[in-house]
């Protein structure tokens, strides 16, 4: 007996885990992604008037997916079945293939498919289901804790319907707790269990918007303060949960979409100069396990993107953070991580030394091979003169303030401006000596 199963009329088993008896039995009892399942929104009148087409359910872990796949499971009336992507093959998906084509010959049934973590998939057994999902053999449901985009295969995700689901709400959260605790028959009822405010908070916070962790957590609790008791009142304090529950794993998958995630968050506070959100942020990624050196890759990177000659210093610092996590290792390479992040989300900002090498390489694209002017050709070999190389160069050093004006772009891009100086930091400064030497052009 699976999920499934018990989705289309079994009972489930009372020692099964509370997550999967608290499973919701219809959309009405669904608790979050309102945004596709609420009333009026198009997935629900899909669901409700059997009319489904594929779809790829994709979401962090907890948030309902499969448990919306069981329901849809218990209300349809074609035929469902099902795979898990991590033990099946190209054979197990050519069987329920040939399944449909019976379903359909003998009965006129529709046949919906429902694959778990789709994106264990590999491209094989990927292109083996498309076929079938573009003649509508199958209607496949996929679910995903991956981006799509990027784990599915292009004509697959094309041919599907994409529902996003967010991580559950903390209100969310705390009505699925509290239903669990009510429930006499599937859930906590019987125990009669109270939550100190403090300790459904700390529940609710642990969770990182995953029912499935709230209610194996809640589960843990209970059965072990109440192992030798049969019917016994008592309230859970929040010391209850710092002696009882074992430590939260995190959730960083140093391949995975999240990385992606994290990594662009850090990237984004660092730019908008808020050092606190890339401090916690680069301190996810600690705790993740991800490799230090590429977390100072990340800072070099930003230092000369997001904040270039606004703040010379930056790069600086960044590329000592650098060398010193190649020194240090951790945990003490954290500290130089630290200094270096916060500093630069505290640093002006210019990306103009990023748009003036984009602007420049986009030019050489655009005219390539564009002659060197003759003054700023070599002439330090014997000959050069003959050739017309370094006759008219003037040497900056033999004029007052080492400076003067002479033509050093090709001949067409006289007044050509790449680099453009913001009023940011030391740029600020930079802007005005260029102006300046050559007023003409800034």
């Amino acid at each position: 007996m699976d999920i499934f199963e018990y989705a289309q009329g079994e009972q489930l088993k009372k020692d099964s885990p509370l997550a999967r008896r608290m499973s919701p039995g219809n959309l009405d009892e669904f608790v979050g992604q309102k945004h596709i399942v609420g009333k009026n929104k198009p997935l629900r009148k899909l669901i409700e008037e059997d009319n489904l087409t594929s779809l790829i359910f994709y979401g962090p872990p907890g948030t309902g997916k499969t448990a919306l796949a069981r329901i849809i499971a218990s209300k349809t009336k074609a035929y469902f079945t099902r795979l898990n992507a991590v033990t099946a093959g190209v054979k197990d998906v050519r069987a329920i293939l040939e399944e449909a084509r019976e379903q359909k010959g003998a009965w006129g049934k529709r046949t919906i498919l429902f694959i778990d973590e789709i994106h264990r998939f590999n491209k094989a057994q990927q292109d083996a289901l498309l076929p079938s999902v573009e003649e509508g053999l199958i209607y496949l449901i996929g679910a995903t804790t991956e981006n799509p985009f990027f784990a599915i295969i292009p004509p697959l995700v094309s041919r599907c319907l994409l529902f996003t689901f967010e991580p559950l709400s903390a209100e969310d959260i705390e009505n699925i707790i509290l239903q669990a605790l009510r429930d006499r028959e599937r859930g906590l009822g019987k125990y009669e269990v109270e939550l100190e405010q403090g300790a459904l908070q700390q529940l609710v916070s642990m969770s990182g918007g995953d029912a499935r962790i709230a209610l194996n957590n809640l589960d843990i609790i209970v059965n072990y303060l109440f192992e030798d008791s049969k019917l016994f009142s008592r309230t859970i304090t929040v010391q209850d949960l710092k002696d009882i529950l074992p430590k939260q794993s995190l959730r960083y998958d140093r391949e995975g979409d999240y990385h992606y995630n994290i990594v662009s968050a850090f990237i984004k506070s660092i730019r908008g100069s808020d050092p606190d959100a890339a401090l916690y942020w680069m301190a996810v990624m600690l705790e993740g396990g991800e490799d230090p050196l590429f977390i100072t890759r990340r800072l070099v990177i930003s230092a000369s993107e997001d904040i270039g000659n606004a703040d010379p210093h930056a790069l600086n610092l960044a590329v000592s953070a650098m060398n010193a996590v190649h020194q240090l290792g951790l945990p003490e390479g954290r500290i130089p991580l630290a200094q270096a992040a916060s500093y630069l989300a505290s640093a002006p900002k210019s990306n103009a030394v990023y748009k003036a090498i984009n602007k420049a390489q986009a030019e050489v694209k655009s005219v390539p091979n564009r002659e060197v002017p003759g003054s700023l050709k070599d002439f330090s070999y014997k000959g050069a003169s003959k050739l017309g190389h370094g006759l008219e160069y003037l040497y900056p050093h033999d004029y007052p303030g080492h400076f003067v004006d002479q033509r050093y772009l090709p001949e067409d891009m006289e007044n050509t401006l790449f680099y453009c100086p913001t009023e940011q930091g030391w740029e600020k400064e930079i802007k005005k000596r260029l102006k300046e030497l050559r007023p003409y052009r800034y």
